[in-house]
């Protein structure tokens, strides 16, 4: 299949709009999917960026730079705090 790289933009643009309002609407929606992130990208981020974190607190807390407080004593402050 070959493409006639010769046509201009401004060509391309007058011909999809000269295409039907549901084939404008599906090229659009293409278009713009070309744009968005692929699915699950924000949920890796998100993933990685809680294991970053939970490294970063593991380092503190082996370290010696930040003390960690028993499961105990968080409890009671969640439980106290939620009344």
């Amino acid at each position: 299949m070959l493409i006639d790289m010769s046509r201009t933009l401004e060509q391309i643009e007058d011909e999809v709009l000269r295409l039907p309002e549901e084939s404008r609407v599906r090229l659009m929606e293409r278009l713009l999917s070309s744009f968005q992130e692929p699915a699950g990208s924000e949920e890796e981020g998100i993933a990685r960026a809680w294991v970053e974190e939970s490294e970063r607190r593991d380092d503190e807390m082996s370290s010696g730079r930040e003390e960690g407080l028993p499961a105990q004593e968080v409890i009671s402050k969640l439980r106290s705090s939620r009344r």
